[in-house]
């Protein structure tokens, strides 16, 4: 028969964070091979544990942890608004930081998180996402000019006006009524496949409510549609302020599938608050 590979038991945390859930793994204490694999493997919401990927907790020699996150069909993602408040509980209920303020290394950079707590237990979290970039190669869009607000652009054979933001990756944001009847699947790979985004695109479609109040839906490169999007929210209200419709310094509420974060802008940064949530813990043979 050959040699075969005895498997192993991986110990994993499901979390979310407005619905937009990952399977957490403690790498202090374990090694985690083939993520990329092993993410398409338990993201299956019928067949496995069910997520939008996972993400790997890691020592960092540059803050008080590092976060890797993989998408569920394998690819790595350079940030994750929801994922990262998220790390932040994980960090504290795994007794790896005894810290209220917690410092998170990403592929976009160190990243700071407050926690929130409701007696002893931590229920969500403040991150300071850094600053919003409008620029082109920053984002990056394959278009011409300092920024890219409100400029139609025909994706799929029908004229969108869109607004390119980086939040850590890539996001185009679509203003628009009546969000709950899109097509989001059809539009959503449109876009994301799109050729003037070359290393595709998450997508907003956002709907607003008021100057303190947005509703989005988003499309994810490499996941598809998300309960939510914490850098999709950052970037959705980036835009807005960007288009005349939120003022920066104002705090506005983003109404997501799974729930509800709180956004501000500034022109030196966006600071973003949501819940984090433990669903449960498990065991995986890999």
């Amino acid at each position: 028969m050959g040699n075969v590979k005895k498997k192993e038991k991986l110990r994993f945390v499901k979390m979310h964070g407005c619905g937009n859930d990952y399977i957490y793994f403690n790498c202090f204490e374990q090694q985690v091979d083939d993520p990329e694999g092993l993410s398409i493997r338990l993201s299956d919401r019928h067949f496995s544990v069910g997520g939008d990927g996972i993400i790997l907790v890691c020592p960092s020699d540059k803050a008080d942890a590092r976060m890797r996150m993989f998408n569920a069909d394998g690819s790595e993602g350079k940030m994750c608004g929801n994922g990262i408040r998220c790390v932040a509980k994980f960090c504290h209920d795994e007794k790896i930081c005894d810290k209220n303020e917690i410092e998170i290394e990403t592929l976009s950079g160190i990243k700071k998180i407050k926690l929130i707590f409701d007696g002893k237990n931590v229920v969500g979290a403040t991150a300071d996402m850094g600053r919003a970039e409008f620029e082109p190669k920053k984002v990056p869009v394959l278009l011409e000019g300092d920024s890219v607000v409100s400029r139609p652009v025909e994706i799929g054979g029908k004229v969108f006006k869109i607004t390119c933001v980086s939040m850590g990756c890539p996001h185009c944001v679509v203003f628009q009524n009546d969000i709950d009847s899109l097509d989001i699947e059809t539009v959503g790979r449109k876009f994301e496949k799109n050729d003037l985004f070359p290393e595709q695109v998450n997508t907003d479609f956002v709907e607003v409510i008021s100057p303190t109040e947005l509703k989005m839906r988003v499309w994810e490169r490499g996941s598809g549609e998300t309960w939510a999007c914490g850098t999709g929210a950052c970037a959705s209200v980036a835009a807005a302020c960007a288009n005349g419709i939120c003022q920066k310094g104002d705090d506005v509420t983003v109404h997501l599938r799974g729930g509800d974060l709180v956004i501000n802008v500034t022109d030196e940064r966006v600071i973003m608050t949501g819940n984090a949530v433990t669903a449960f813990k498990g065991e995986v043979l890999v």
